[in-house]
């Protein structure tokens, strides 16, 4: 009986034991929560410090200052102008390079997608020695233009921005509100109150968005420079899937085009850009000297030096080059009918001249003599490069243009007549009455350029 009496006794004295337990992980639930929420904004705060960190090293200046000293030489000698190439946006800077006396013929050079007016420096060299002035162009999102633009405010609802962008989002709204201002809106709605995060910070929202190029972007620029440098009229030189970006420009401005010559000319580029849109390929390919150079090798040089493709893929990876280009890839005219387009009124009376590349594949031979047949007017002349030929056949390249360019007559504008000012107009009545022929003359001649007093001539 003693026994039973021991183990009543005990069972008594366990039983009360569980229910203590309970309240004391009941109060202790809010701790677990805090510690946890504390960790993940110190954690999300060194992440955002290390990125900020980062960035710096990517600023532009930082960027040129690493450039190989031939990238950094090449921007010397140049120079960049304004443009705008869409209404209602900011103007953006635009690189151009030049040699040549300003009095003589004048060539544009413009490159296809995934280059610039690096490749063609020394083009520009043997056009100089050949009495041409060039100017090779970078287009917007390649080589030294500018490759992106920077935004401000929200764009539409379904803008991506990216995930690491929402999660600083959320975390400078944190910031700025507190964070027991995001705890209390989770107790109230029971998730994070991100729509109310990105109504607050659409307005506020700033990024870089890449320039992409279309055919009336291009149109855009084109003009603007030609206007600026004053090269009209001009020869134009397009390089690869220039064609398809400069042909609208062509068709609304025949009056100033001396010439168009085609330089390996398709509506692709040699440069397969789409593979630079797969995630971890583009990464080896920009990212490796190798790997790009066996691109290069492959599609469209075998001549280059390792140097200059070195250069070209840091142009084009450096400062948002690579969406750039393969945005506008994207906008390209990939329907664009050559024939149809020499055939209208506008072009039919453009001298033209393709340059082709003997040594390519028979894909390629092929594609050249379809461009020969749609451009039946055109004088056509092979060379002995690649698709890619103005590295190693500079000087052939820029005899077949100088020679095509002197053979046409000699490039005249009419300068247009402006109204005279009215203190000129006052000197030339009062000549005029004085009935003093001397004077009349030198009062006339003395104004004549100033002013384009009636229809001259100049070349």
């Amino acid at each position: 009986m003693a026994i039973l009496t021991e183990a009543e006794d005990e069972t008594k004295t366990q039983s009360p034991t569980p229910p203590e337990n309970k309240p004391q992980s009941q109060s202790q639930s809010p701790f677990p929560f805090w510690f946890y929420f504390t960790l993940i904004v110190s954690l999300a705060t060194l992440i955002f410090v290390s990125l900020s960190l980062f960035s710096t090293h990517n600023d532009p200046r930082s960027w040129f200052l690493s450039l190989p000293p031939p990238l950094r030489q090449h921007y010397s000698d140049g120079r960049t102008i304004k443009v705008q190439v869409n209404p209602g946006e900011s103007p953006i800077e635009v690189f151009v390079a030049e040699s040549g006396s300003i009095h003589a013929e004048k060539v544009l050079i413009v490159h296809g997608l995934g280059l610039s007016s690096y490749a063609f420096r020394e083009t520009l060299k043997s056009l100089d020695s050949k009495g041409i002035h060039g100017v090779a162009i970078d287009l917007p999102g390649n080589g030294f233009s500018d490759k992106s633009r920077l935004v401000i405010g929200g764009g539409d609802d379904g803008d991506e921005i990216g995930f690491v962008a929402r999660v600083k989002e959320v975390y400078g709204l944190i910031q700025e509100k507190g964070v027991f201002w995001a705890f209390d809106q989770m107790i109230e709605t029971g998730d994070l109150p991100y729509e109310e995060i990105i109504r607050l910070q659409k307005s506020k929202r700033t990024s870089l968005k890449a320039i992409e190029l279309g055919s009336e972007e291009t149109a855009r620029v084109l003009g603007q420079v030609i206007d600026t440098l004053n090269l009209a009229p001009v020869h134009l030189v397009l390089h690869d899937s220039a064609l398809g970006l400069a042909s609208n420009w062509v068709s609304e401005n025949p009056q100033i085009v001396g010439s168009v010559t085609l330089v390996d000319s398709s509506v692709s580029p040699a440069l397969p850009l789409w593979v630079l849109h797969i995630p971890l390929i583009r990464e080896v390919l920009l990212g490796f000297t190798f790997g790009f150079g066996k691109l290069v090798s492959l599609r469209c040089s075998k001549e280059m030096a390792l140097s200059e493709i070195e250069a070209h893929r840091i142009l084009l990876r450096g400062r948002s080059g690579r969406e750039a280009v393969v945005g506008s890839l994207k906008k390209l005219n990939h329907s664009f009918d050559i024939a149809q387009w020499s055939g209208s009124d506008e072009i039919n009376g453009i001298p033209m001249q393709v340059i082709w590349s003997r040594g390519g594949s028979q894909e390629w031979d092929e594609e050249g003599r379809r461009v020969a047949e749609a451009l039946p007017k055109a004088k056509f002349v092979t060379h002995s490069g690649s698709r890619w030929p103005q590295e190693s056949k500079s000087g052939e390249l820029a005899g077949y243009i100088s020679e095509f360019v002197s053979l046409l007559p000699r490039s005249i504008k009419r300068v247009s007549e402006e109204p005279i000012p009215e203190n000129v107009q006052k000197l030339l009545d009062e000549a005029k009455a004085g009935g003093d022929h001397h004077h009349h003359h030198h009062a006339h001649a003395g104004y004549t350029d100033a002013y384009g007093l009636g229809e001259e001539l100049t070349t």
